[in-house]
């Protein structure tokens, strides 16, 4: 999940120790159920999409499903292990990538960038090299669909973001179709107040 040891970006080594005890509290074995509605609202079938953080597969797992040729991209290599031994269990073709999410590559264009928790722990003073990677990454129109915490107060854990100020940080080459109230769900069976968002690279 994390973007890199970058200096001021979320701690790698957190994530790196995360997936070797128990299940870090964010992976719940399944998709987001708010993700999953918003697919089955796009309806996307074929083309190709890349989970940012993607963790152990789930969501790119479910755009496999879907037909869509799915992508996932994690600096943590138990995650992608453990993302690679889903796809075999479930017979399904995905591409697990194990690298910085800001670094695409030379592996895109995509038709949709999935970012379910990554960029509520990017800081600031990263979070406009999130958004230059994310439209480099997109295909002209290509949808950028994104699941977070709101904004809170809370002395740890991410701190989150609003609508208003991803209206601001992605106001250069995209659109913001909507943003609605959503629960981020974890483990512990409480969720978390979240976003759902939609936003449209420009041509």
């Amino acid at each position: 999940m994390p973007v890199s040891n970058k200096p001021g970006s979320a701690p790698k080594e957190f994530f790196l120790e995360a997936y070797k005890g128990e299940q870090p509290p964010w992976d719940i074995d399944r998709p987001q159920p708010d993700i999953v509605g918003a697919l089955d609202e796009l309806g996307p079938e074929g083309g190709r999409a890349v989970d940012l953080g993607c963790g152990t597969g789930e969501h790119v797992l479910e755009l496999a499903r879907r037909g869509v040729e799915a992508w996932g991209i994690d600096s943590t290599p138990d995650a992608i292990e453990l993302a690679r031994g889903k796809a075999l269990e479930r017979g399904l073709t995905a591409r697990f990538v194990l690298g910085d999410a800001l670094d695409l590559g030379r592996s895109g264009p995509f038709d949709l960038v999935l970012d379910c928790g990554l960029y509520h722990v990017v800081p600031d003073e990263v979070r406009r090299a999130y958004v230059d990677a994310v439209r480099d990454a997109l295909s002209p129109y290509g949808l950028h669909l994104m699941l977070g915490f709101q904004a809170n107060d809370r002395d740890k854990g991410p701190r989150g973001y609003d609508p208003a100020e991803l209206a601001v940080h992605f106001a250069d080459g995209f659109g913001l179709l909507w943003a609605r109230p959503a629960t981020y769900e974890t483990r512990d069976g409480e969720g978390r107040p979240a976003w759902l968002t939609l936003l449209q690279r420009d041509a």
